[in-house]
C-alpha cells in the first residue's frame, strides 16, 4: 500500500535547513498528518490537549491539538456539546491514521496537556485529560505514553517517522503567553457551534 504523504489543516510550515527538516506547528483547533520522514511536528500546550498517534508499520502519523469549551449546556447525538469538539478532535487524527493502512489495535499513541493553569476551580486542564483518557478507553485504545496535569504549559516536539517526542516545561513568560492565547482560543470555542459529522472506520 502507497503510504500518502500528507493531509492537514495546519498551515504554519518552517524549512529548517540546518537540521535538514521541516517544522510544522499545529496551533488550537489544528491536526496534520504526514509520512514525510523529514517533518517534525510542532506545538504549545498550556491547557489543551495534543494527542500524537502514528501508525508504527510505516511512520505515518500526525499531531492533534484541542480544547473542551467550559460551557456544559446542549447536546449533540446524546453527548454534551462541548465534549464534541474533543470528540472531532481524535476521530479526525484517528481516522487519518487508519486511512494509511493501520488497524486501531496497532496505533501507537501518546498523550500530552491538560495543565491546570488558570486561577480558580473549573480545573480546565483537568477536564481536558479526564476527557482524552476516558475517550481512549471507551474507544478500546491505549496511550503507551503520556504526560498530562500538573501547572506549567509544555513544548512538544513530535517526529512521526519514528515515534520520538521532545517535551519542554515552559515557565514565566512563556506560561503567560500561552495562558493568554488559550484564554482568547476558549472565548471563541465556546461561542461557536461545532459543524460537521465524522464517522469512525470500523
Amino acid at each position: 500500500m502507497t503510504v500518502p504523504m500528507e493531509r492537514h489543516i495546519a498551515r504554519t510550515r518552517i524549512r529548517d535547513s540546518r537540521l535538514g527538516q521541516h517544522n510544522v506547528r499545529v496551533n488550537p483547533g489544528e491536526y496534520f498528518v504526514t509520512g514525510d520522514s523529514s517533518v517534525m511536528i510542532i506545538t504549545v500546550l498550556g491547557s489543551c490537549i495534543a494527542a500524537c498517534i502514528r501508525n508504527p508499520l510505516n511512520g505515518f502519523g500526525g499531531m492533534n491539538h484541542f480544547m473542551l469549551p467550559q460551557s456544559d449546556e446542549g447536546e449533540w447525538n446524546g453527548v454534551s456539546s462541548h465534549m464534541r469538539y474533543g470528540n472531532h478532535a481524535m476521530e479526525n487524527l484517528i481516522n487519518e491514521v487508519m486511512k494509511s493502512g493501520c488497524r486501531r489495535s496497532e496505533m501507537e499513541i501518546k498523550l500530552f496537556g491538560g495543565a491546570n493553569m488558570y486561577v480558580g476551580t473549573s480545573e480546565i486542564g483537568a477536564k481536558n485529560a479526564r476527557f482524552v483518557t476516558d475517550y481512549l478507553r471507551e474507544e478500546g485504545l491505549k496511550a503507551i505514553a503520556s504526560d498530562l496535569g500538573g501547572h506549567h504549559g509544555r513544548r512538544i516536539h513530535y517526529w512521526p517517522a519514528t515515534g520520538k517526542v521532545k517535551r519542554l516545561l515552559l515557565t514565566g513568560g512563556e506560561d503567560s503567553r500561552v495562558a493568554t492565547a488559550e484564554t482568547t482560543y476558549r472565548s471563541r470555542l465556546a461561542a461557536a457551534p461545532v459543524e460537521g459529522d465524522i464517522e469512525l472506520f470500523g
